[in-house]
């Protein structure tokens, strides 16, 4: 039986549906893709937009710090470094913000005309600043602050030194910094800071100052590097200087010094076989294989400039007659002989003199006593002999030899209300009343002192003997020849103020302010030791120096076992002491308060005025930041 109905009529009816299917997928992936396309583009386009935006920012706020930095380091450069015209001249001369402000908006110097920015940034935000001239300002004239320590008329003031006593300067500059940032497609950014940049210079305001040759356990003047001379060895104590170098040997020497070394030269010289040279505080020679190694407990200070030499010893002698001193004229005859007399009331001749002993006193009418002293020492004309002893417990004994003549003169301070002075010789003997004195400039009296001076050698000084002290508690005491000294046994305080180690400590107990100086301007202190067992002991800080001389300890006579300092030693040069061991203990009471022996040498030390740091201090203080593009 055959099926009814028409079998096609289903597969006919079907057909084109696959086709729209495939029309409509199509046209929704196409729908899709231009919604991609669409969504792509616009992301490109909003991350162009950012990375312009953010480029132009960077290069804005990039540019911001370069200003900044700029006017801080012309700031900092506008200060002479070292600032040594504090004399005649302000830190920042006035006008000089203005300077720097049109340099900062200079187009070639500046930034005045578009730049790469910097920083790491830069490859990621590439883009170029420049700063807005007609919105960046910087305060003219500063506020300023300065800080002095004299009210003495003229006051200093930011824009005149007045008198000197500035302590230091501070300029305060507020400033408004605006940057234009521009990136690769020309967008631009725009920020602005406000704040205040303030310049410090901060004065070591010394000048000058008088420094007393004491002051110095050691002092060389002359003594060049490597010039085949090197020191003998031993302890030094106080502090030690030389416009030279100082030189060192080798061998089973040790060298130790307590406190700081200075020299002018820049190195040391260490001489083995050859002479090295060297800044180091110690040297290995590989050729000789020995090592020179000094020990400074205080360090070195190398390339320091020179220290000024006195000229003469004119105003030591001045001393004897007016007890001050400041005057470094040689006193003429005239002088002379309207204030010194001899044993016998005789005045110092007109014409001069070549032998005697003389003092500062005045009789009364018809040229008979009592006798007042009224300057300030002795005065030996012609070579001379000394002896100084103590007697009792405040007299200081002067035995002065000339030829077959002995001269006894003896200060006591505890004599009398205001003491007194006796000169003799033989059985004549005259009494005066005072002693020797010390006064300032002004005529102030100082403190009793004695002016020893030896218009001639002094051909042997001495105390009482080997180990026996000498110097009177009470005796300030300064030995001075136009000549040479020549030293021949022991000088020995009655009561040693120092300890003689190498920590060389003050002896509270033993300070009666007692002070042995020993000076020539014009020759050598002369060693010619006469003592038994070959050591030779002095105390006193010992000058042989002046502008032009070449003075120095030499030992003229037996070789030293071991020669010992108590006090310092001041040269113009270094010579043959021929010790085999030289101690220097160094009086310390001569580093505290300008305390010294009675007139000794002494020199201005010019201290140029500088910063205490190497540059003056400049710094930049934000207040205020704004993007002012986004606002």
């Amino acid at each position: 039986m055959k099926p009814s109905g028409n079998p096609d009529v289903k597969s006919q009816n079907s057909r084109g549906v696959a086709l729209i299917t495939a029309l409509l997928l199509l046209s929704l992936f196409t729908v899709m893709t231009l919604s991609m396309v669409i969504a792509t583009t616009s992301d490109t386009l909003i991350d162009g937009y950012y990375r312009n935006s953010r480029g132009s920012f960077y290069a804005a706020d990039s540019g911001l710090n370069a200003a900044r930095q700029y006017l801080v380091n012309r700031f900092n450069a506008s200060v002479p470094s070292p600032y040594t015209a504090f004399s005649t001249t302000v830190p920042i001369s006035a006008g000089t913000e203005t300077t720097i402000l049109s340099n900062l908006n200079n187009t070639s110097t500046g930034f005045g005309a578009y730049q790469s920015m910097t920083g790491s940034q830069t490859s990621s935000w590439p883009g170029n600043f420049i700063v807005d001239s007609t919105n960046t300002t910087l305060q003219s004239p500063p506020t300023c602050t300065i800080a002095y320590t004299s009210n003495v008329v003229p006051l200093p003031t930011c824009t005149n030194v007045g008198n000197g006593s500035a302590t230091y300067h501070q300029y305060s500059y507020p400033y408004k910094i605006t940057v234009i940032g521009q990136s690769r497609t020309n967008e631009t950014n725009t920020v602005q800071e406000q704040g205040t940049i303030l310049l410090t210079v901060t004065i070591h305001s010394t000048t000058s100052s008088n420094a007393n040759f004491a002051a110095w356990g050691m002092f060389i003047d002359q003594s060049p590097i490597c010039n085949g001379t090197y020191l003998v060895p031993g302890t030094v104590t106080g502090p030690v200087f030389t416009n030279g170098a100082w030189n060192f040997g080798t061998g089973s020497i040790s060298y130790i010094f307590t406190d700081q070394v200075g020299s002018v030269s820049s190195n040391l010289g260490y001489q083995f076989s050859s002479c090295y040279q060297s800044p180091n505080p110690t040297y290995t020679s590989t050729s000789d294989s020995q090592t020179i190694n000094p020990t400074f407990q205080s360090g070195i200070l190398l390339g320091q400039p020179a220290v000024p030499l006195p000229t003469d010893s004119f105003n030591q002698k001045r001393a004897v007659i007016d007890s001050e001193g400041v005057n470094d004229t040689n006193p003429s005859n005239a002088e002379l002989n309207a204030s010194l007399k001899n044993l016998s009331k005789t005045a110092y001749p007109t014409l001069g003199a070549s032998s005697g002993v003389y003092l500062p006193y005045t009789t009364s009418a018809g040229n008979v006593c009592p006798c007042t002293l009224n300057g300030g020492g002795i005065l030996v004309e012609g070579n001379a002999s000394v002896t100084i002893t103590a007697s009792g417990s405040t007299a200081q004994v002067y035995t002065i030899v000339q030829g077959s003549t002995t001269t006894t003169v003896t200060v006591d301070t505890g004599a009398l209300p205001s003491g007194t002075t006796t000169i003799s010789n033989g059985s004549t003997s005259l009494t005066i009343t005072g002693v020797p004195t010390q006064k300032d400039g002004t005529g102030t009296f100082v403190r009793n002192s004695t002016m020893l001076y030896v218009d001639g050698n002094i051909t042997g000084l001495h105390g009482g003997g080997q180990g026996v002290g000498s110097i009177q508690d009470s005796t300030a005491l300064n030995v001075v020849a136009n000549g040479d000294i020549t030293v021949t046994g022991d000088l020995l305080y009655k009561s040693e103020p120092v300890t003689l180690t190498p920590s060389d400590t003050i002896i509270t107990a033993n300070n009666h302010g007692q002070t042995l100086g020993i000076f020539t301007a014009t020759g050598n202190v002369d060693l010619a030791n006469a003592q038994s067992n070959g050591n030779l002991e002095i105390d006193a800080s010992i000058a042989t120096i002046s502008q032009s001389g070449s003075g120095g300890l030499v030992n003229t006579g037996n070789s030293i076992n071991t020669l010992t300092i108590v006090g310092g030693r001041i040269q113009n040069t270094i010579q043959n002491i021929g010790a085999t061991t030289r101690n220097v203990w160094f009086d310390r009471r001569y580093s505290q308060g300008g305390f010294a022996p009675p007139w000794f040498p002494s020199t201005t030390l010019s201290t140029s005025t500088t910063y205490t740091t190497p540059v003056p201090v400049v710094t930049a203080s934000r207040t205020s930041w704004v993007n002012t593009t986004a606002q």
